[in-house]
């Protein structure tokens, strides 16, 4: 089997605790020499900073690529390019340009009324800068504000021919919903990149939830095994299993790239990344 190449997902500390923790997570997996990692994006005010501290202080003192999260949510079109031009200033060249999930309690997306109107508009504005390797969402399941698959194919077909370079999948828990996805989005004449977003089950209850708000199904036999694993307290052995065959099964059909939701708790995504073989190779700076 070919050793798959990674890259990881945290997010923005909001205290003196979760800057820790965030630190401890980069350096679990830095040794295992990802391509980058990504930051999440906050909508609004001071969270946009949070990002953006985050970002600057892991590429600062990691030496590794970072790609900032961006988001059309709750600002101007100038305050978003000024955010992204922050980013670039800082290094920070690598972007996840995405439409932002509604806000305040909101059901549906609604733009700022001097904002971009979608991740198209966004992701053509940052194109234009010619300085950003920009990286978008896709959906193997249909996102909550589609209507199909193929909707989602059209949307990522979109937002690729308006100058992003890879697409990074939401997660799912069935290696088939991903194969199928990218057979349609070849099938679509897609030809960019596409990276499955992959979820080590830390918190099953956690993960059942937001599996309902993004529209990613759970197989009645994934969810009984976690439900079963939990009363057992065999939750993290099952996510380990469970997310180390998904992988190998994508890798062996021909999938490069893996993209882990790390949510700053390396430890299973660490596990699962050593039985795909992928080993230490690189260690992280000690922060000045």
């Amino acid at each position: 089997m070919t050793t798959p190449a990674v890259s990881f997902e945290v997010f923005p500390p909001k205290s003196i605790d979760a800057s820790f923790r965030l630190w401890d997570t980069a350096q679990a997996l830095a040794p295992l020499d990802p391509r980058f990692f990504s930051v999440t994006y906050g909508a609004g005010g001071s969270a946009q900073d949070l990002t953006h501290d985050a970002a600057e202080t892991l590429r600062r003192t990691s030496g590794l690529k970072v790609a900032a999260h961006l988001t059309c949510v709750g600002a101007s079109k100038a305050q978003v390019m000024k955010t992204a031009d922050r980013f670039a200033k800082a290094g920070i060249t690598d972007i996840v340009a995405l439409r932002g999930d509604p806000v305040d309690g909101a059901t549906t997306f609604s733009a700022h009324k001097d904002g971009f109107q979608n991740s198209c508009e966004l992701i053509s504005a940052l194109a234009a800068r010619g300085n950003f390797t920009i990286r978008v969402g896709a959906y193997p399941d249909v996102h909550p504000d589609a209507t199909s698959t193929q909707q989602n194919v059209d949307w990522l077909k979109a937002k690729i021919d308006a100058g992003a370079s890879e697409a990074l999948t939401q997660f799912f828990f069935e290696a088939e919903t991903f194969l199928r996805f990218r057979d349609a989005c070849a099938d679509a004449g897609i030809t960019a990149p596409i990276t499955p977003g992959i979820l080590p089950v830390t918190n099953w209850k956690s993960a059942r939830a937001f599996s309902a708000k993004c529209g990613a199904i759970i197989p009645d036999e994934v969810a009984q095994m976690f439900e079963t694993a939990l009363r057992d307290n065999r939750q993290d052995l099952l996510a380990i299993a469970h997310c180390t065959e998904l992988c190998d099964t994508l890798v062996c059909e021909g999938v490069e790239n893996l993209h882990f939701y790390t949510l700053n708790r390396p430890d299973l995504t660490r596990d699962v990344c050593h039985a795909l073989g992928v080993t230490q190779t690189a260690s992280i700076r000690n922060v000045a």
